[in-house]
């Protein structure tokens, strides 16, 4: 994607970025060089990429699949108040709050295989009746026939604990 760099005297601290057409454009302080705005670039690129990718996800979406698993894997007794992408969970690719029953997915799973996705949901959806990574748990997301190999493609994508994968 082509970046177009505008500087301002006008400008002294803030650094902001916009999408015209095909093209990002940085306004910045005419004082910062270019390697002091090359950090904020690459982040603010980043973030105008996340949120491009979070328009395109539909929570209802999710909301559909996780009906779904409930039904299938949970006899449909599962209640939960949200599931929905987010674009600011940067260290699990999902949680949950089963206190208050919500569900978050990170929305880097958008571009990996879908049964790591389904899997993902699964193992958040199994959170709402057992919170820790208990014997329990794991006989409840292990009813997902893919569960093996979607931990196996998590670990390869960079996710270690053996427990956490989700």
């Amino acid at each position: 994607m082509d970046i177009q760099i505008i500087r301002s005297r006008k400008r002294r601290k803030t650094i902001q970025a916009r999408k015209r057409n095909d093209r990002i454009e940085i306004l910045a302080p005419a004082h910062m060089t270019d390697e002091q705005l090359q950090p904020h670039i690459d982040s603010l690129v980043k973030r105008i990429d996340q949120n491009e990718k979070a328009s395109v996800l539909s929570d209802d979406d999710l909301q559909k699949r996780a009906l779904r698993f409930n039904r299938q894997y949970f006899d449909g007794i599962l209640q939960w108040q949200s599931i929905r992408w987010v674009t600011t969970q940067n260290r699990s690719y999902g949680s949950c709050t089963s206190m208050r029953g919500t569900i978050r997915i990170s929305d880097e799973l958008a571009s990996m295989p879908t049964f790591v996705l389904d899997y993902v949901i699964i193992h958040e959806l199994a959170h709402l009746l057992e919170p820790n990574h208990g014997p329990q748990f794991w006989e409840l997301v292990n009813r997902y026939h893919l569960t093996e190999r979607a931990r196996g493609f998590l670990m390869g994508a960079g996710v270690t604990s053996q427990d956490n994968n989700a």
